[in-house]
Formats: C-alpha cells, sequence, structure tokens
C-alpha cells in the first residue's frame, strides 16, 4: 500500500460513515456540476477520488444512460462507495476500483481507454502531487469529451477573517485549496490545443472549471 493510500485509510476509517452527512454543509458546487456534465447517451463517465460513491449514485440517477465508474486511492472509502451503489440499486451500471489518482491505466481498471466525462470533485485540494492528478485527468478524457472540476477556490470575495479561518480548518484535514489552479489549466491548455475556462462559485468559496478536448483531427 502506497503513503498516500495509507494516510486516506487512516482519515477514514471511521469518518467515512459519517462523511455524506458532513460534507454536505461545505463541500459546494458538487450537484451543479454533476448536472452540467450532460454526458451523451451511452457515454462513460468517471469520477476520480470517488470516496463514498455519493457523487456517482447522483451521475447514475441523473444521467441514467451513461456508464459510470469510479477510482479512489483509499479501500476504506471504496467500501463505502460499493455499499452506497448496491443500495441504490445501481451494481449494473457503476464500477469502482482502487487505482491513484495520478497514475492509473484506465484500460486495464475498466477495460475502456478512456472516458466521455471525467469529473474531479474536491478531490486536488487532497492531493500533495495535484498538477499530476490534473494531468492525468486531462489524459483520460475521450476526444470530444470533457474534464469538470469543482473544489475550493481562492475566497478572494469572502471577508478575510472567514477566509484565514476556513484555510486552516481545511488545513486540519490535509486540505489546500489549489489557488494556482488556473495557471496550470493554462498551462497544460495551451500545448495540448484544449479549450477551458474556470470561474469562481459563491465569491471563490469555489472553483468550477471545464476543460475540453476536441475530436480527434479537429481543431479547436
Amino acid at each position: 500500500m502506497s503513503d498516500a493510500a495509507a494516510r486516506m485509510d487512516r482519515m477514514y476509517r471511521r469518518q467515512r460513515h459519517i462523511y455524506d452527512a458532513t460534507r454536505k454543509f461545505y463541500l459546494l458546487g458538487r450537484d451543479a456540476t454533476i448536472a452540467a456534465l450532460d454526458p451523451p447517451d451511452g457515454a462513460g463517465v468517471l469520477e476520480i477520488g470517488c470516496g463514498t460513491g455519493r457523487n456517482l449514485v447522483s451521475i447514475a440517477r441523473r444521467h441514467p444512460r451513461a456508464q459510470v465508474f469510479g477510482l479512489d486511492v483509499s479501500r476504506e472509502m471504496l467500501d463505502s462507495a460499493r455499499g452506497a451503489i448496491s443500495r441504490a440499486g445501481l451494481d449494473s451500471r457503476v464500477r469502482v476500483a482502487l487505482a491513484d489518482a495520478t497514475r492509473f491505466e484506465s484500460a486495464s481498471l475498466f477495460g475502456r481507454p478512456n472516458f466521455e466525462r471525467v469529473l474531479v470533485s474536491y478531490a486536488l485540494s487532497m492531493i500533495p502531487p495535484w498538477r499530476e492528478a490534473l494531468a492525468q485527468a486531462i489524459d483520460a478524457v475521450a476526444p470530444g469529451g470533457a474534464l469538470h472540476i469543482v473544489d475550493f477556490g481562492d475566497q478572494a470575495g469572502l471577508p478575510a477573517a472567514f477566509r484565514v479561518a476556513l484555510v486552516r480548518w481545511l488545513a486540519a484535514f490535509d486540505v489546500t485549496p489549489r489557488t494556482q489552479l488556473r495557471g496550470e489549466l493554462a498551462a497544460i491548455a495551451a500545448p495540448r490545443g484544449l479549450r477551458w475556462t474556470a470561474r469562481d462559485h459563491l465569491r471563490g468559496y469555489a472553483i468550477r472549471a471545464v476543460v475540453e478536448k476536441p475530436q480527434a483531427g479537429a481543431e479547436m
């Protein structure tokens, strides 16, 4: 087991049982991002860092013609995800696998090379080598597909005292807002010919970004 996996398992061995009930109050923008995925019929949707499977179940219900996949580095969280998927009656449409967000092979995990939609929801802020995870997420997008990201923003529009308290509180859970996300997206997009957009959500509390990959042979 990698150090990252062991750390996540220690953190979530007990927290996973109350994770969804508590995180709904501050992991904001997830449902709007899921709604915006809008996958075409028969599309594959991958969530990187799927945690308890909350988003996977929501994706499968909101987009019933999609095949849904999730990966996470924590066995503890995947145990919760499998339970949530089973309780929702979605075992035939949702698959999960143990994998590191910074290095995974979707073909060996799920039998397909890429996905029409990829989602990273409040995971980049928990992955120390987040730039590698971002590049890997983009690589997992099929031609003509898109990567959707939602995570903590720079909180620039929020009161200073609230911003300082939030950053300190998040640090207690090994969460670091990736304030350089826009710059990293720009650096990745240009040489790869990708189109990307990013916008603040709730006065910078969160950021939502989309990276679009052109169809094979097409120019953007």
